[in-house]
């Protein structure tokens, strides 16, 4: 039978064009576009808590979850006058208008658009330039069981409520679990990053056998504090959001009470609605910075690269595999690797794969590296040619090469840059 073209939805007083509703998303189970924007419109209290009132990057998934998904910061031109933007200034110097949610008739016009995940900046759009959210994402190395994120989330709640801060926990719908706090929106956003490494640091003192806060993806073990998600350009899942998973699990917003016996795979689509929102309380309960702040500034400051020094030199034994447009061509690659080098692989262990999500100038790109400290020195194979060699901003510097800009990455005559 052949699928509609379009379907008009009536929400929050305001209808709403859901086209090509019955696009499958989710190959396996056979979950629609309708499906995903029903899904919003029932969690849209919930949804709009974390999201609503914060400016949005769109991440589009127009061919579903087997499709690759490409990230677009400005709202689009062509759009109802009832979507509200707010404009932010990247630390490029450019400016984007981007999409602010505040009610479930917008929320549903955007999942239209492909947006499976709602990422949202961590300040509201009143104050764009002073985050009203210290953001922490626990992110563990591979092997690392659920059980072990779960206490490093543990201790995470205790760190902050030291400090005189409330924390509210969500699953991330992957293999991480997030930690929200809201705060006065009285900070910078270098502030509130510092206050966030302070913060990681405290939680891997606390736990050193389990936590860390190490930079250098190659250097770590157990689960990473990853306080950088506080940096002014980035934006995470906020809660009920849906993930990219066969089994369309949700970012879900918790109980601490719940926490400790949680598991990702019990919060799906349909599995959370009717839920009773687990953050109900988080517009009551901003906190102050300053106790973190004077926590960061405890600890010894990480030297500075040397000038003039080129690329950071790495402290682990790091071949790289591959850079490939998608994470299947990059494993792909990793498999040749593996077939020409039968001796060492068993060698590494989960730990030593590191597999990157980049970001280029408009989608992600994948990268495979490997640390090969578990391997003895004189059976460490080289640096060989890349086993796929992919170069994600090619076009860009061809352009460049040409005396070209896009314009869309052109700033406007009339916008100064950024001192």
């Amino acid at each position: 039978m052949a699928s509609s073209s379009k379907e008009v939805l009536e929400v929050a007083g305001r209808e709403v064009t859901v086209t090509n509703p019955d696009k499958v998303y989710f190959p396996q189970s056979g979950r629609t576009k309708l499906d995903v924007v029903r899904y919003y419109i029932a969690v849209a209290d919930g949804a709009l808590r974390g999201a609503g009132g914060r400016p949005m990057a769109l991440k589009r998934y127009v061919n579903g979850i087997e499709g690759e998904a490409f990230f677009q910061k400005r709202a689009p031109e062509k759009r109802p006058d009832w979507i509200e933007t707010a404009q932010l200034r990247y630390p490029s110097g450019r400016t984007a208008e981007e999409i602010v949610l505040r009610d479930a008739a917008q929320l549903a016009w955007v999942v239209n658009l492909g947006c499976l995940e709602l990422h949202t900046h961590s300040v509201l759009a009143e104050d764009v330039e002073h985050p009203d959210e210290l953001r922490i994402d626990l992110d563990p190395v591979p092997g690392v069981p659920w059980s072990q994120v779960v206490e490093v989330a543990l201790v995470a709640r205790d760190v902050l409520a030291d400090h005189g801060l409330v924390g509210w926990p969500k699953t991330s719908g992957s293999r991480g679990f997030h930690v929200y706090a809201r705060i006065h929106p009285n900070w910078t956003f270098a502030e509130v990053r510092r206050a966030a490494e302070g913060f990681a640091r405290e939680v891997a003192r606390r736990a050193p056998e389990i936590a860390t806060g190490a930079w250098w993806k190659e250097e770590r073990h157990g689960v990473f504090v990853d306080y950088n998600q506080n940096a002014k350009d980035h934006t995470t899942a906020s809660g009920y959001s849906v993930r990219p998973s066969e089994e369309a699990r949700v970012s879900t917003p918790l109980t601490w009470d719940e926490v400790p016996g949680c598991d990702p795979a019990d919060y799906t689509m349909e599995s959370v609605q009717g839920r009773p929102d687990a953050w109900a309380g988080i517009e009551d309960a901003r906190g102050d910075l300053t106790p973190l702040l004077e926590l960061a500034a405890t600890f010894k400051k990480r030297a500075p690269a040397k000038k003039g020094t080129g690329r950071r030199a790495p402290t682990m034994p790091l071949i790289e595999i591959a850079r490939a447009a998608t994470k299947e061509e990059a494993l792909e690659g990793l498999e040749r690797w593996k077939a020409r080098h039968p001796a060492v692989w068993p060698l590494l262990e989960p730990a030593d794969v590191l597999v990157d999500s980049m970001r280029g100038v408009n989608s992600l790109w994948t990268r495979i590296r490997l640390n090969l400290i578990h391997v003895p020195e004189a059976d460490r194979p080289p640096q060989e040619p890349l086993e796929v060699d992919y170069d994600p901003f090619a076009k860009w510097k061809e352009m460049q090469a040409r005396g070209e800009t896009p314009a869309r990455w052109r700033r406007p005559a009339d916008e100064e840059p950024v001192p």
